[in-house]
């Protein structure tokens, strides 16, 4: 059998986009077969949650620094703000007779491959007894997958507090394989990443905080109910979050220890999941990489203990008076930069002081941090225009200087900067440099700044093994989801890019070996707004108690 590390490398070498050659595609979008957007099981109960609209409590500096206090009680006002705040519609776009839907949380493409699940207890006014609920983001709904009995839930929930939920990712390869082809497994794994970053901070707004679990691949999926589904549009199992309140009592291995009992996985096979999946395209193109490399990064086996490498809480910043939930829902991606939008030193080296370790989303997952950024700074105000390195793990500073052009500067950005980790490279006007490996899009240039997020990469491979593939994504994912926020937060406007040349920007850098992998892009500046688009809400007013 092939080495699966040897898949996945290969899998990423074979999907890079060159500049005179892109990842294989169709190379045209087969409208016919574009997948439906949101997934329902048919014949399962559901039960409509509530909309509860922002308000301006707590402020966004408190939710990243986990401060949200006191924790807000677990009931049905809590699952509805939750997934209010990170999986659901955020408004529907409409233009020339066609309409399509937002949401919280970003996506490649506007095409959403994440699907979340909760795993409960009984909650006062929505369910009598433990359960896996989907939920559906079309109609901000639950819908019951399976039902638990309490044993089982015990099981489940060994070690964690009292009032603890779960919540299950999977990714449905097809919805972004139908637009990019090979290179779509990479854009799920951002999307889970964008998915874990929405629902941590969603949480911390609660007052709650969140951890990820660790079971293996097979037993996330039979715990959910998608072990049996078949074919091109399958939910592939991804992570599991366990969310508690912040001033809970747990210990300092719970999470590590954290096991889905032999007994339980046997329980839950012979219950068949309540509800059919629906049907997502009438016809599908097969992209076999994309299996391989699936199969390559899967995980059944305990993660090693380096793995468990938690960092320590960050230092707060000067507080700033914005309210989190009006930033979280009025999350955008922009489409187009207005090429004179400037920011001021401050705000550029807070936004990039909310992406260190330690704070919120960060502090749920458990591996010390393997991404660093590189980035193309433009117009802002007291720092000058040049390429910069930010390096989110000190202990790397060495490899990652070693792994580039010996010439870089190298230099201390100012006393302040020091507090983030940024360092000046190169002085220079470096606009055509990202466009140019942004795959020639105007927005990398025409921002305040763009970066490129650099992974430790083959190391982590061979050290933890090739499902840490997935995982470098899942970091990268929600870096941007903090970008993004930040991005709102400034009154300014930002998106991910997912198309760039890989080799061509390691080319820059001067990176000429596995050692680091830019894995996503992305660019802040001022939205050049289009006039022709209306706005219509994520959903309609509801009366009564919306149950169904």
């Amino acid at each position: 059998m092939t080495d699966p590390k040897v898949v996945a490398l290969d899998y990423h070498e074979r999907t890079k986009h060159h500049l005179h050659r892109y990842a294989d595609s169709l190379g045209y979008l087969d409208w016919a077969s574009q997948p439906d957007p949101f997934r329902l099981f048919d014949g399962a109960p559901r039960v409509r949650l509530d909309q509860v609209e922002p308000t301006d409590e707590p402020t966004f500096d408190a939710a990243l620094d986990a401060r949200v206090d006191p924790a807000r009680p677990l009931d049905r006002h809590f699952v509805s703000q939750l997934f209010y705040d990170s999986l659901a519609l955020s408004a529907w776009k409409e233009f020339a007779g066609t309409r399509w839907a937002l949401r919280v949380n970003p996506s490649s493409g506007n095409l959403h491959p994440t699907e979340g699940y909760l795993v409960a207890g009984p909650i006062p006014d929505l369910g009598e007894g433990p359960a896996v609920w989907h939920y559906a983001p079309g109609e901000h709904a639950l819908e019951q997958r399976r039902e638990l009995d309490s044993e089982q839930w015990t099981q489940l929930t060994v070690g964690l507090p009292d009032q603890v939920v779960l919540i299950g990712l999977t990714s449905i390869h097809w919805r972004e394989a139908w637009k990019y082809g090979a290179r779509a497994f990479r854009y799920c794994h951002h999307d889970v990443g964008h998915a874990i970053g929405a629902l941590a901070v969603a949480a911390s707004v609660l007052g709650w905080q969140t951890r990820m679990l660790e079971p293996g691949d097979e037993d996330l999926a039979v715990l959910l109910g998608v072990h049996r589904q078949e074919g091109i549009e399958v939910e592939h199992a991804d992570c599991l979050l366990a969310l508690w309140p912040r001033d809970a009592v747990v210990g300092p291995r719970a999470t590590r220890d954290w096991t889905m009992a032999p007994g339980l996985r046997a329980a839950l096979r012979q219950t068949p999941p309540l509800g059919e999946p629906n049907q997502l395209s009438s016809h599908h193109h097969r992209w076999d990489v994309i299996d391989e490399v699936t199969e390559a990064t899967r995980r059944e086996t305990p993660a090693p203990p380096s793995y468990w490498e938690p960092t320590a809480d960050r230092t707060p910043g000067l507080p700033r008076f914005v309210a989190a939930r009006p930033i979280i829902r009025q999350r955008r991606s922009a489409v187009a930069m207005d090429r004179t939008t400037t920011l001021s030193r401050e705000v550029f080296l807070r936004m990039l002081a909310s992406v260190r370790p330690g704070g919120v989303p960060f502090r749920t997952l458990p591996w010390r941090p393997r991404i660093h950024l590189s980035l193309f700074v433009h117009r802002v105000d007291g720092l000058e225009p040049g390429l910069y390195c930010m390096v989110r793990d000190p202990a790397q500073q060495r490899r990652l200087a070693a792994a580039m052009r010996s010439d870089w500067l190298w230099v201390s950005a100012g006393d302040d900067a020091d507090q983030v980790g940024l360092f000046l490279l190169a002085p220079l006007d470096c606009r055509d440099a990202a466009k140019s490996v942004c795959c020639h899009q105007d927005i990398a240039a025409d921002g305040v700044f763009a970066l490129g997020m650099l992974a430790d990469y083959e190391q982590s491979l061979t050290e933890l093994g090739p499902w840490f593939y997935r995982r470098l994504h899942w970091e990268a994912g929600a870096l941007g989801q903090v970008l993004y926020l930040e991005a709102e937060a400034a009154g300014i406007r930002s998106t991910g890019i997912g198309c760039f040349f890989d080799d061509s920007m390691h080319g820059l850098l001067g990176i000429g070996d596995l050692s680091f992998q830019t894995l996503y892009h992305f660019t802040v500046g001022g939205e050049m707004l289009d006039e022709r688009l209306s706005t219509r809400p994520a959903y309609e007013p509801k009366s009564g108690d919306g149950g169904s």
